[in-house]
């Protein structure tokens, strides 16, 4: 992190809030994902300092500051063992720890003494909790102290940082980023800056419109690239947890293979993946399981997951074990009576040969749109071929990308530009052809994709989730394996 920050500069994290779920119930807390990966600390009410160099900080020499939650034995009652400072300092090994209440007073950093403020999107309003108090005022705290702009959108900065760090040659593309983003964010349609900058009808007056931009230390940008940067390449030890994260939710699928049957409920097969999850010890899932039956297949995101009678069609099953942190995103497509019929088969082997076009680029200089390009454009020949489409002809069976970074996010950190060795990505292609499409009806309701998590290494890609059956003859096979649920009989409440 040090090596990419410029000089005289330091940055601020500041963890995520508690989430409100109900009344007095809130979410599982989950931490910010960036302050995790720079400090191992799981507990809300958290900020962290780093400094490009080393400074004298109460006595010690030091280049990093992390401010946490006092213990309180009646809260840990409660809600369980916090680290506090000397746990901190035991545990995670930092040796410059103060309590959240110190933040802004011990030490006073000078906003004066930096040359750059790295920080991220600190307009997001924060919920009323009580339990979220330390952290608004930390945040209230810094913004005073680092004179952050206030009569401007959070975007509006980001969007200056990058019209700051861009050059005259490139200015067209950034003109093109923000118009996008105007498009996207009504707060800032009416910025001033933004507008002549997408406006100007020449890099040169771009250029003038960049000179006229307020100064400013604080920059918004800059630490959400050095980030993807840190994240994108994952160390040894990621990618053990990675492995152990996408073997169990491929174990998931292989039970499910032997459990489904016709009349199950789609949260019932919800519940074998997740329960297998739990089986080894993984923490939770990496995001909302989808298991998607017939038609619900085709909703890409669906986590209603209420089917409660699965007919003899399709089953989209979009699942991926978090384990320590880490996630999978395995996705398998199987025929609910354990038999694909010919239509279902012919969209199935279509995907899966565009998905295995996919996997074989994954190496090292591949450049991430030539894989999503790959697959797509295997899966329009095939639809014209099967009559589903005309040659050449725009449609939305096909509606998401084919690929993207995996590790503490389900959609991870990263470029997309050229893959790197140790990158952890998927490979989806999909179809979807929900009812009442220009199409032959037979072809309706089939839904199918299948996600693999690939690893990229000098050799070539590996399949993290090869375990999970991919083929029709495969799949067929293992959901006539005898399922250890099949005797596992519980009582009728109806």
């Amino acid at each position: 992190m040090r090596e990419l920050m410029p000089a005289n500069s330091m940055a601020i994290l500041f963890n995520n809030p508690v989430k409100n779920r109900s009344n007095d119930v809130d979410f599982i807390y989950h931490p910010n994902t960036d302050f995790y990966y720079l400090t191992g600390f799981r507990e809300p009410n958290s900020a962290l300092i780093i400094f490009s160099e080393k400074r004298m900080i109460d006595g010690m020499e030091t280049d990093e500051i992390i401010y946490v939650q006092p213990r309180d034995p009646r809260s840990e009652m409660w809600n369980g063992k916090r680290l506090g400072t000397e746990g901190v300092q035991e545990v995670l090994g930092f040796q410059t720890v103060f309590l959240f209440d110190d933040f802004g007073k011990k030490p006073v950093l000078n906003a004066d003494d930096f040359d750059k403020i790295l920080s991220m999107d600190l307009g997001a309003e924060i919920e009323g909790s009580s339990a979220n108090a330390p952290l608004r005022r930390m945040i209230a705290d810094f913004k005073k102290n680092a004179s952050y702009p206030s009569d401007k959108s959070p975007v509006s900065l980001q969007m200056y940082d990058l019209i700051r760090a861009t050059d005259i040659e490139n200015s067209a593309n950034v003109a093109q980023i923000i118009g996008r983003y105007r498009q996207r964010y009504p707060e800032v349609e009416n910025d001033e800056i933004l507008r002549n900058f997408v406006e100007a009808d020449s890099p040169e007056k771009r250029m003038e419109v960049k000179s006229k931009i307020p100064a400013s230390k604080i920059d918004l940008f800059a630490l959400s690239q050095m980030m993807d940067v840190l994240r994108e390449v994952k160390t040894a030890e990621e990618i053990a947890l990675l492995r152990k994260a996408v073997k169990i939710s491929a174990i998931g699928q292989i039970e499910v293979m032997k459990a489904a049957k016709p009349g199950m409920s789609e949260r019932e097969v919800q519940g074998i993946h997740e329960f297998i999850y739990k089986r080894y010890g993984a923490e939770g899932i990496g995001y909302p399981s989808i298991v998607g039956a017939g038609n619900n297949g085709c909703i890409l995101h669906y986590i209603d997951n209420d089917m409660k009678h699965m007919s003899e069609r399709l089953i989209l099953m979009d699942l991926g074990a978090e384990w320590r942190g880490y996630t999978a995103d395995v996705t398998r497509t199987i025929p609910v009576n354990g038999t694909f019929t010919p239509e279902e088969k012919a969209i199935y082997e279509l995907v899966l040969k565009s998905q295995e076009a996919g996997i074989a680029l994954c190496k090292p200089g591949v450049d991430f749109s030539e894989i999503g390009q790959v697959t797509r454009n295997i899966i329009n020949e095939g639809l014209a071929e099967l009559g589903i489409i005309k040659k050449g002809e725009r449609h939305n069976y096909f509606p998401h990308g084919t690929s993207h970074h995996l590790g503490l996010d389900v959609h991870d950190r990263g470029g997309y530009g050229a893959l790197k060795e140790g990158v952890v990505l998927t490979v989806e292609p999909g179809i979807y052809i929900p009812e009442g499409s220009d199409c032959d009806p037979k072809w309706w309701g089939i839904a199918v994709r299948i996600e693999d998590d690939i690893l990229v290494t000098q050799s070539g890609p590996e399949n993290l989730s090869k375990d999970a059956p991919r083929t029709v003859a495969d799949i067929e096979q293992m959901m006539k394996i005898p399922s250890i649920l099949e005797n596992w009989v519980l009582p009728d409440i109806d």
